[in-house]
């Protein structure tokens, strides 16, 4: 079976198709209320296709190393897009959407030039990156939610309160990404 048709990778193609749905439910004429509703349940059902994906390919011996590049392009593409809507609707400041989607832009540049020259796993994933990852996904959908869960817990304060961690999390990653890749810089640039 081809790469591009195993289970897994199809649930992957499914949640970047879905993308611009998730988008187009801000443009509904339904309350808001019923968008950040309808939104969080869409971010959390594509947050857990990733999983899915992840947990079927490895299952059904169905990784691959175009499953492994599609995978983090999706999430790179289901995380963009969540925080320009949190931009545009005011709810995160756009300095945090620059901080994420700055470094995502900046560290697949350096990742793709690393691998040409045979460097690759001096910036493969690490336990920074998974953490980052982690608290922008959780924080993600309190943002879009924003609204109260219950009389307890106040969803845009915890995804501000998140997402800001997130954001220093990016940062911390991106310079230890940047610190592992400097002997390379500096060996190529004499």
């Amino acid at each position: 079976m081809s790469t591009f048709l195993t289970l897994p990778t199809l649930l992957t193609w499914t949640r970047i198709a879905a993308i611009p749905l998730l988008v187009w439910v801000y443009e509904w004429p339904i309350p808001i209320f019923e968008r950040n509703l309808i939104a969080t349940a869409m971010f959390i059902l594509f947050a857990l296709t990733d999983w899915l994906d992840g947990f079927l390919a490895r299952k059904l011996n169905q990784t691959s190393a175009f499953g492994a590049f599609l995978d983090p392009v999706a999430d790179k593409f289901l995380v963009c897009a969540c925080l320009l809507i949190l931009v545009s609707l005011g709810r995160t400041p756009a300095y945090i959407g620059l901080i994420i989607i700055g470094r995502e832009i900046a560290i697949s540049a350096l990742r793709e030039w690393m691998a040409t020259i045979g460097a690759s796993k001096s910036v493969a994933v690490n336990m920074v990156g998974k953490m980052k990852t982690t608290v922008q996904m959780v924080a993600i959908p309190f943002l879009l939610f924003d609204a109260h869960l219950g009389e307890w817990l106040d969803a845009r304060w915890w995804g501000n309160v998140l997402i800001h961690v997130a954001a220093f999390l990016t940062v911390w990653s991106m310079l230890f990404y940047l610190n592992k890749a400097i002997p390379h810089i500096r060996e190529r640039s004499r």
